[in-house]
């Protein structure tokens, strides 16, 4: 990693831009591209589509498992096949029904195929008759999942914020759903579902569907989701949580140690929501409530339907990190509303999410804070590219193997944001915003490629409006590595004069207490300290933290900062403290980075390893594959 001070990213810019455009047409044709295809299912969707997902699960925590039943209804294509291939992990079936239209049931052979390491198993069951195009079929299916699902965390009671009772959550993004239910797991296909969980006690559960904030907590709750959703999204989470009311559609869930500073630091929500109708057109999901879940959660947020998923490190206590709350809530149109069609593809999940977020923050916070985030974005876009390979710095990129969780860092994310910023300002606020909402109605509930956007796009804007942007410019954002030289650098003043007061203290041409940064945003002072001179010493170091208390800071992402530096720097009286924030946070974007900062600064390796051997029972186990990929990548760089 480069100790980075801000006027080097004007040079490391210039090293992204120079990518190379092939000669190669892109095709746009999804009958005929290959890209179409989800290579991270065994399902063959070309024979079946399920519509339907019903759900009788059973919660317990002593034995972490859940058991029951799924029954999916399947819509025949009206292929000549012999067989349904679902996508599972480490389930075990114990029996499988075909209820066919007739109503007549009768059970049929099923085997696992071949299990691979990243896919998991294919399931693959015998169709007992033959079935003609567009004919139904109900598949119902006993099973049980494994300790080991990557999708579930049972957490015991000493790891919540109560400590008196057990806690379970789901995250099924990328392909983790095919580990707590036996399904179709891709994009390319959306269902309707309702369930029944049992759990014990008196523990609630709540779904990504029509939850009741005033639920009686009897064990038994049953959920229905109306709208058809890609697997991704199926989550459940289930827990000593209580609600509480923010506004008329919005609310949030947690454990009630954690109700009341929830309520507070996510106040805006409503407003948020209110603000996103009025730009992106209506939301269509009824309530839009939010979780807070325990530390172990493994991201900021995630949107399942009706009820992001939050994590704790957003609790800091003054409302300055609700940008994930704008980031989950935009996801209602571009993600949940409209789908990228295969993990290659996430771009149109995340960029267009994270240019969203943007625009909101703008219109609710100010031009200041908006314009702020988006320098944060790209320097970590910048960062990025400098580990990410080329061939994966495409929005669009071929992607057919490895693994869809951690495949293309925040370049989905921060790159899509900057094409669509690019495409804004081309064809002017006013037109693109039209574009948006006409965006969000056309594709409303199905998935599409990047070539389906493409070619959408060609015909709204670019064939429509010649002149401001041609198909060559928009398919080398697509397509290519790097930032093409249409990029629009994204600059703010307030975080400008944070790095000037950064080289200034640097320098000692002025004394800590000088430096104004009593009326900084978190991200004037993550940018303060990314531009810190990269020579400074241990006693100036322990002089700034001692004046800003950043080892001891409450904001998880000023903490995040820090001690990447901490650890780049080799920094070891903040070591003890570095350690601490390392087992206080189960987010991967707060911890990963500075077990890799540890790990690569040419003394910690050994330390990085032993403090995640310390801390990873407290982790995700999507975290903890995380960070162990990070050290492969730390051992190939010795």
């Amino acid at each position: 990693m480069l100790h980075l001070k801000f006027p080097a990213l004007t040079l490391l810019f210039l090293a992204c831009v120079s990518c190379v455009q092939s000669d190669e047409p892109h095709p746009t044709s999804i009958a005929q591209d290959p890209r179409a295809h989800d290579y991270f299912s065994f399902a063959n969707t070309d024979d079946f589509v399920t519509e339907h997902l019903s759900l009788d699960l059973s919660v317990d925590f002593e034995a972490e498992e859940l058991s029951g039943s799924a029954t999916l209804v399947l819509r025949s294509k009206g292929t000549v096949a012999t067989e349904i291939t679902l996508d599972t992990r480490d389930l075990t079936i114990d029996d499988i029904d075909f209820v066919l239209q007739s109503g007549e049931t009768t059970s049929t052979g099923h085997r696992f195929g071949e299990t691979d390491i990243v896919l998991g198993t294919p399931l693959i069951i015998d169709l007992p008759v033959e079935l003609q195009s567009d004919e139904k079929l109900t598949l119902r299916i006993n099973y049980r999942t494994s300790p080991l699902s990557t999708a579930l965390q049972w957490l015991p009671s000493e790891l919540t914020a109560g400590g008196d009772h057990p806690y379970l959550f789901t995250q099924s993004q990328a392909i983790h759903a095919r580990s707590w239910i036996p399904l179709q797991d891709t994009p390319t296909v959306r269902i309707r579902y309702d369930a029944t969980i049992r759990t014990p006690g008196d523990l609630l559960a709540v779904m990504s569907a029509n939850n009741d904030p005033e639920a009686a907590r009897d064990g038994v709750y049953e959920f229905e989701m109306p709208q058809p959703i890609p697997s991704y999204l199926l989550a459940l989470a289930v827990g000593n949580i209580y609600f509480a009311p923010i506004g008329e559609e919005t609310g949030v869930y947690a454990e009630p140690e954690a109700l009341e500073a929830a309520a507070y630091e996510f106040a805006d929500t409503q407003r948020m929501l209110d603000t996103a109708e009025a730009m992106f057109g209506p939301y269509q999901w009824g309530r839009y409530d939010l979780l807070v879940l325990p530390p172990s959660f493994p991201y900021g947020g995630m949107e399942n339907p009706r009820l992001s998923f939050m994590t704790p490190s957003l609790l800091a206590g003054d409302r300055s990190l609700v940008f994930v709350v704008a980031h989950e809530l935009a996801h209602s149109w571009s993600g949940n509303l409209v789908t990228n069609a295969t993990w290659r593809d996430g771009w149109l999940n995340e960029g267009w999410t994270s240019y969203l977020e943007n625009r909101l923050m703008e219109v609710i916070y100010g031009a200041d804070r908006a314009a702020e985030l988006d320098v944060i974005d790209y320097r970590e876009l910048l960062i990025d590219f400098e580990t990410v390979p080329l061939e994966q710095q495409a929005l669009a990129p071929t992607f057919e193997s490895g693994d869809p969780d951690d495949f293309q860092g925040v370049v989905h994310y921060h790159k899509g944001s900057l094409f669509l910023k690019y495409l804004e300002n081309a064809f002017g606020r006013e037109l693109f915003d039209t574009f948006i909402g006409e965006y969000f109605n056309e594709f409303a509930f199905s998935t599409i490629t990047s070539e389906q956007f493409l070619d959408y796009l060609d015909e709204k804007l670019l064939t429509a409006y010649p002149g401001n942007a041609d198909r060559a410019q928009v398919e080398q954002w697509l397509y290519e590595p790097g930032l093409p030289d249409t990029a629009i650098i994204p600059s703010s003043t307030n975080l400008d004069n944070a790095a000037n007061a950064a080289v200034l203290w640097s320098q000692g041409e002025v004394d800590i207490e000088d430096v104004p940064t009593a009326g900084w945003s978190p991200q004037a002072m993550i940018h303060f300290i990314n531009s810190l001179a990269a020579d400074l010493g241990t006693e100036r170091l322990i002089e700034l933290d001692n004046a800003l208390g950043l080892s001891d800071t409450h904001n998880a992402e000023i903490g995040r900062t820090w001690f990447i530096q901490v650890a780049q720097r080799q920094h070891r009286p903040a070591y003890d403290k570095l350690a601490q924030y390392l087992n206080r946070y189960g987010r991967t974007r707060l911890v990963r980075p500075i077990y890799f900062a540890l790990a690569t600064n040419g003394a910690d390796l050994e330390l990085a390893q032993q403090l995640f051997a310390q801390a990873r029972a407290n982790y995700h186990p999507i975290t903890n594959t995380s960070i162990e990929a990070r050290f492969r990548l730390a051992a190939e760089q010795e």
